[in-house]
């Protein structure tokens, strides 16, 4: 027997240190392999209870708690994270070949066990979000915790997971600070953000527009919206542009009339939509009202789900958005094939980024685990931070061990004429198809200060 293999069955043999040591003093023949064996005894014994587990990995179900916004401002793409959850889950379960091409090692559940979910409206609201994932990591020994729309109620989730020692992964999340200042070492956001938007949009936007350009901002008064103009800002004036007006309103807001009109008495000729979910849209559909898109650009640098429904066709034709996800990528990634075939049979519709970051979420951490052989946290977190390069439905992707931010492409799109529209949903031609790792910042470069693993 060689001694990789020996090595390989000490590591998945239980041994006690008490039997070990009793052989290593009764002299027992292979003692040169004692020492090592000693090592992964007391490495074993020394992982003491830390967050659910590993109460949360006996028998043979395991439980993940997502909080999502399932009423509020963004219950749209709430309601799709939970649909995107729930596919992956079930794709997990059933040991489906679709979900092995991103999860290589999952065979039936995760290491053997049938995973269960557990859903709550978050509101919006941290408060309410945190109080959630809470629960979910009390009563139910939630061994992962995920979603997100709005910043706030991400950060919010991660500082609170990082706590309890449980991986949480946001769905959206669109402020530098999730993976920047606030970043946690078990906090994990996958999605693009504002500044990889903003930096990937810019040139895009001037080389459309034109370099010229004077751009009036609607920002959301929360991290993401404030962080994103900040970005905006910075990449489109490196272009050539100049900002002349800056609105900020309250998340929620109904009614923009005071807002357009001061960017009405401006020269500004792009209106920059920082305003997400029906903000976005409310928003929109007021400067069409007050005349401002009859002389004005848009530029949506970080679009929500379903904006586009939202406002129809009339409205959306000619607007340049950031999206994390399209369902025509199936003609360029066969794993987004697979996904939008298997999300639009169980769902009678196509899926959005709010959905495609959920079931990939679902699907890496499986993945984790699997590599780790464990649910012990520290050493799913150390999987995920390994940089393991998967297959997805946008291409390769990974996460950045350093702060946690993922490595991931993603679409800047044009909205069509209608006259353009080949079917219902055929709302967006794909600009340009962003190498995620392009855009990143720089390491370090918005203040992420990882903390221990216990």
């Amino acid at each position: 027997m060689d001694d990789k293999k020996t090595l390989g069955q000490a590591l998945q043999t239980p041994v006690k240190r008490r039997s070990v040591l009793k052989a290593g003093a009764a002299g027992v023949a292979g003692s040169m392999l004692l020492p090592g064996a000693v090592r992964v005894a007391m490495a074993a014994d020394d992982k003491k209870p830390l967050g659910s587990w590993p109460d949360g990995s006996k028998g043979d179900t395991i439980f993940l708690g997502m909080p999502v916004d399932l009423t509020g401002p963004y219950s749209a793409q709430g309601t799709e994270q939970k649909n995107g959850y729930q596919l992956a889950a079930d794709q997990l379960n059933e040991g489906s070949e679709l979900i092995r091409k991103i999860s290589p090692l999952t065979k039936k559940g995760v290491l053997g066990k049938t995973l269960k979910l557990g859903f709550a409206d978050s509101e919006t609201k941290p408060n309410t979000a945190v109080q959630a994932a809470t629960r979910f990591i009390h009563d139910n020994k939630a061994l992962m915790i995920a979603g997100s729309t709005s910043s706030s109620v991400a950060i919010a989730l991660e500082k609170v997971c990082n706590r309890e020692h449980t991986p949480y992964f946001t769905a959206i999340s669109g402020s530098n600070e999730t993976t920047g200042v606030d970043c946690q070492r078990y906090g994990f956001r996958l999605c693009y953000f504002g500044y990889m938007a903003c930096k990937a949009i810019a040139p895009v936007a001037a080389k459309e527009f034109g370099k010229d350009r004077k751009a009036a901002y609607l920002t959301p008064d929360y991290t993401y919206g404030h962080t994103t103009t900040a970005s905006m800002k910075e990449f489109s004036e490196k272009e050539g542009w100049k900002t002349v007006t800056n609105q900020v309103h309250p998340l929620g807001a109904k009614d923009y009339s005071s807002y357009l009109i001061n960017i009405a008495n401006t020269d500004a000729n792009v209106l920059v939509v920082v305003a997400y979910g029906a903000d976005a849209a409310n928003a929109i559909k007021q400067a069409k009202q007050f005349g401002l898109l009859d002389k004005m650009k848009v530029v949506v640098p970080y679009m929500s789900a379903f904006l586009e429904k939202e406002i129809g066709p009339e409205l959306m034709q000619g607007v340049l958005v950031g999206h994390g996800f399209w369902w025509t990528l199936e003609d360029k990634y066969p794993v987004a094939k697979d996904f939008v075939t298997a999300y639009k049979k169980k769902y009678n519709a196509m899926p959005r980024d709010s959905a495609l970051y959920a079931y990939l979420a679902t699907a890496l951490w499986a993945d984790a685990v699997e590599r780790a052989k464990s649910f012990y946290p520290p050493d799913v977190v150390k999987a995920l931070e390994a940089g393991e390069v998967r297959d997805t439905p946008v291409g390769k992707a990974t996460f950045r061990g350093e702060d946690h931010q993922g490595i991931v492409n993603f679409p800047i799109m044009r909205g069509k004429k209608p006259s353009e529209m080949k079917n219902p949903d055929d709302y967006f031609e794909i600009v340009q198809v962003v190498d995620g790792k392009s855009v990143l910042p720089p390491i370090g470069l918005l203040g992420c200060k990882m903390g221990g693993y216990i």
